[in-house]
């Protein structure tokens, strides 16, 4: 019982320091074990950033020499899993050192809505918000970090490299 609860407080704090991440929410299964409705609150529900802030302009932006734009990524998901992918774009959200890593939304002006922003996480440093970077990572699907927190999509362990700052 204390592993579960412990489990599911830690499962609670991810998701509420991961907040503005893409989130969809997670089917219910049966092989879950629910937590007492007064021990744990429900995970609410957050969007992926609306639009970049302001301040960050996203015209302009060229792929990445052998690389990819972000709506191809979103494209070509199924053959990208598990293979490395690098892009060119901009930060639009950071959240730093949650579970060890640090988390980006990226975006290249490329896509709609749902297939615009990629979200990375990296060990290495965070930059900032309007910062243009070259990401090269792995690309996992269907990543459950639990609470509901679910990618479809997302790029993992990746070098993040700043090629212009956006201040």
């Amino acid at each position: 019982m204390l592993n579960r609860t412990l489990g599911s407080l830690l499962a609670l704090t991810v998701a509420v320091a991961v907040s503005g991440c893409n989130k969809e929410p997670a089917a219910t299964t049966a092989a879950a074990p629910e937590a007492p409705a007064a021990s744990v609150p429900a995970a609410e529900p957050h969007p992926t950033p609306a639009a970049p802030t302001e301040s960050v302009d996203l015209s302009g932006i060229a792929k990445a020499d052998g690389g990819k734009t972000i709506a191809e990524v979103f494209a070509e998901k199924d053959q990208l899993a598990g293979q490395p992918v690098v892009f060119r774009g901009k930060v639009v959200k950071t959240n730093p050192n949650i579970m060890g890593k640090n988390w980006l939304h990226v975006r290249d002006g490329s896509g709609a809505e749902g297939t615009n922003d990629l979200t990375v996480t990296t060990a290495g440093t965070t930059p900032n918000v309007g910062d243009t970077v070259v990401v090269k990572g792995t690309v996992a699907l269907n990543k459950d970090f639990g609470m509901g927190y679910q990618y479809d999509i997302i790029v993992e362990d990746a070098e993040v490299t700043v090629e212009a700052s956006g201040s």
